[in-house]
């Protein structure tokens, strides 16, 4: 029945992620915890930092076929980012589990308030016309990188603004060279927690299986739904805070 239930946690994010194309894994940790009945919370974000890095080489390879994806600037934003990684992750190790669920649980505010605020957009934000710059580019990736790590989270809410705005890239080219990074950032957090025995191998796989499925199945969707993509951004934004809301009331309850 717990891979059952895994399956079904990781084909709701795969499914939202193909729906709405960002902020799907921002879910995943307190599907883990809650749903699927991971106790240790340093093991749920271990299993889905693994998971989520899974899901973004599959979802690379499809961009890397369009063309959308800018290597060079890419690396060098997830190589700095690597670092950032391991560092962040080595802190959300030190953590303990509720104070860290209670943490996820305020970043979990920030991305639904970030995406309601986006869902009233006429459009995605252009890059400011300024040249490139390697070194701000190396600080967003280090900033970025410590915050996937730290959380275990893919931090595509971040890291494509980052790339817009570090790389003046345009806004398919940054998704898609953003998930070089969230696949490095995941992988680095993964091999952190793995060196503490903290990933559970049988629900990964489970996991991104039902993820793939569930990516394929929203992606179709998406197509169907164009024209309602704001209003499906508020709903998705609208459940992370509820969800963040029982997290901040189940991290409370067990450390009082």
């Amino acid at each position: 029945m717990q891979y059952l239930i895994d399956a079904a946690a990781g084909a709701i994010v795969g499914f939202s992620l193909g729906l709405i194309g960002g902020g799907g894994s921002i879910l995943a940790v307190p599907l883990m915890v809650y749903a699927v009945g991971v106790s240790d919370p340093h093991r749920a974000i271990g299993t889905s930092a693994l998971a989520v890095s899974a899901n973004a080489i599959a979802g690379l390879l499809s961009h890397a076929r369009l063309g959308t994806v800018r290597w060079r600037t890419a690396g060098l934003f997830a190589a700095v980012g690597v670092v950032g990684a391991w560092v962040g992750s080595l802190a959300g190790k030190a953590l303990a589990g509720p104070k860290l669920l209670a943490c996820f649980a305020g970043l979990m505010l920030v991305v639904a308030g970030v995406m309601l605020r986006s869902s009233r957009a006429s459009g995605p934000p252009e890059p400011p016309p300024r040249e490139p710059s390697m070194p701000r580019l190396a600080l967003l990736g280090a900033l970025t990188g410590a915050v996937s790590g730290f959380f275990g989270i893919g931090g595509g809410f971040l890291i494509v603004p980052a790339l817009m705005y570090g790389a003046q890239l345009p806004i398919l080219d940054a998704v898609g060279s953003a998930l070089v990074a969230v696949a490095a950032f995941g992988l680095t957090t993964a091999v952190n927690y793995a060196r503490s025995d903290w990933i559970d191998w049988p629900l990964a796989a489970v996991f991104i299986g039902g993820g793939a499925l569930g990516s394929i199945a929203g992606t179709r969707l998406a197509r169907h739904l164009s024209a309602m993509q704001r209003v499906l951004h508020r709903l998705y934004a609208s459940a992370v805070f509820l969800c963040a809301l029982y997290v901040l009331y189940r991290s409370a309850s067990s450390s009082s």
